[in-house]
């Protein structure tokens, strides 16, 4: 396994909430396919144990309540072109939520693919 210097990238990072659909599928699962379809690097969904959104409601897990709602964190890392052509493709999914980008520094990916 090889590891590769990837340089300057840019990190989008999508907070939506677990119960967010986007025509009757989970939000953030529909966001995943679309990176995939895409051909962006990859992503990763965390689910929050809690969180407090813009209207300024508690979300946390709650043993007693059947339907949790969790917030999401979903984190893509790949070039700035990539990213804003995610960004322009999902505008209109993400009907309530908060989208961050940031510049990031990708110093050390391995992969089994590089040995190629």
């Amino acid at each position: 396994m090889n590891k590769k210097y990837l340089g300057k990238k840019k990190i989008l990072k999508i907070y939506i909430d677990n119960q967010d659909k986007y025509e009757g599928k989970p939000l953030w699962e529909v966001l995943l396919l679309k990176v995939k379809e895409l051909g962006l690097a990859g992503a990763t969904v965390t689910k929050a144990v809690a969180g407090i959104g813009a209207n300024t409601t508690l979300h946390s897990f709650n043993i007693l309540v059947l339907s949790q709602e969790l917030p999401i964190i979903i984190e893509i890392i790949d070039d700035e072109e990539k990213i804003n052509n995610f960004l322009n493709t999902t505008d209109e999914m993400i009907t309530e939520g908060l989208c961050t980008l940031s510049d990031i520094e990708v110093v050390n990916y391995k992969h089994k693919s590089f040995n190629k």
